[in-house]
């Protein structure tokens, strides 16, 4: 064989294995929240400790975003991914035993893994696939979707049909995934051969650029409504008067039809002079679908969940292509990433964790309406300031 066909041959196994790792970085939250009432009816778990189970993950995510640059420096990336699946994996594992100390421990290792993923896969998009960035973004987009979707709709049924019920079994399956794809990624990683950087070695720091700041709220606002749909969407859904496997599909189906716009909003973003359009655009139309699925006639709550799939998957999108637009190169990509998604996610908690607790003290959700109002005000805020034809500019020699 040729070397060109060699090489070939390999960047489509790593395109495909890439893919496969973004599959398994939404199962863990998706998954969970469809037997939320279940997990509660069982644990005794209060309104209070639910908002706090369906948000861990989330704090997680932003608390092991900031060490991933310096251990991809350090053991390259390629090695971190492979850690990151392993506490995917034996995180997601963890929920066989049904208590809740395990279930709090797995929300722990599972997010830690998800977190160093989001950080790296943008990386080495922009290292391996500088060329076709906006495609493989979209497509990492979708894949990410993907696993969403079928968490979301599998999780009851398979709970109902091979588990007789048991929700702590069928939330352990989706660690299957993520150690096969472990088996497929350990030979690659331990091939390339990344050499490892100066630990020290940065290109500066961004926490003094407005710019980044503004990519990292955008970032942190559209994921706090996303996790508000993962986390309470089901919850709210059945408290409407839909039953749980109904209201697990329409999740689904709101995951489902983020796939189009996840798709063709990195491609959009890229032909357009800037994204602050784009960016508001969005915002408004995933606020109205989730006015409408949480006021509207239950009749009507299909077409919301098309509305708002097509509304957060092409925020997502878009923030995700942001991280790779507004920097110049791989390592500020990595480094920006980092910041998007270590402060973002921070911030994203704060979004399923209100809305609990806002249910707990009035007794409803509608009251997470005004939350949810105020969450897309300043998400279209900072979505204008993000999506300015501009780079962001590390300040030299800051620690």
């Amino acid at each position: 064989m040729s070397t060109a066909a060699s090489d070939r041959q390999r960047k489509i196994l790593l395109a495909l294995s890439l893919l496969l790792i973004a599959c398994n970085l939404r199962p863990v939250f998706g998954s969970l929240s469809v037997v939320l009432p279940e997990i509660m009816r069982d644990t005794g778990l209060s309104a209070a400790g639910a908002s706090l189970l369906t948000t861990l993950p989330i704090l997680c995510l932003g608390l092991f975003s900031a060490p991933t640059p310096w251990l991809s420096r350090r053991f390259g990336a390629e090695r971190v991914l492979l850690l990151a699946l392993l506490l995917i994996g034996s995180g997601t594992l963890l929920r066989a035993a049904g208590s809740l100390p395990f279930l709090f421990a797995s929300s722990v290792l599972a997010g830690a893994g998800i977190a160093m993923g989001n950080v790296l896969l943008p990386s080495l998009v922009k290292r391996h696939f500088a060329r076709h960035a906006a495609l493989m973004t979209g497509m990492y987009i979708l894949a990410i979707c993907i696993g969403a979707t079928i968490a979301t709709a599998a999780t009851v049924p398979l709970a109902t049909n091979m588990f007789a019920g048991a929700w702590p079994y069928a939330l352990a399956v989706w660690a299957l995934p993520a150690l096969l794809v472990l088996a497929l990624w350990l030979p690659q990683a331990l091939r390339m051969h990344t050499e490892p950087t100066d630990p020290e070695a940065r290109s500066g720091s961004l926490g003094r650029d407005a710019l980044a700041w503004q990519v990292t709220a955008f970032m942190g606002l559209q994921s706090s409504l996303a996790y508000i749909v993962i986390g309470w969407l089901a919850p709210i859904l059945r408290e409407r008067g839909l039953e749980s496997d109904l209201a697990g599909y329409v999740v689904a189906i709101s995951t489902l039809s983020q796939l189009v716009t996840s798709l063709v909003v990195p491609s959009i973003a890229a032909r357009c002079r800037d994204q602050r359009a784009l960016a508001v655009g969005l915002t408004a139309l995933s606020f109205a679908a989730l006015m409408g699925l949480i006021l509207a006639p239950l009749a009507t709550v299909w077409l919301w969940a098309l509305l708002l799939g097509c509304g957060q998957g092409g925020l997502f999108a878009l923030a995700l292509s942001l991280i790779v637009m507004r920097s110049g190169n791989a390592q500020v990509t990595a480094q920006l990433s980092a910041m998007a998604q270590g402060w973002g996610y921070m911030l994203a908690a704060c979004g399923p964790l209100l809305t609990g607790l806002l249910h707990q003290w009035t007794g409803s959700f509608a009251s997470s309406i005004w939350l949810i109002a105020l969450l897309s005000a300043a998400m279209a805020w900072s979505g204008w300031g993000a999506g300015r034809n501009l780079l962001v500019r590390p300040t030299a020699g800051a620690r």
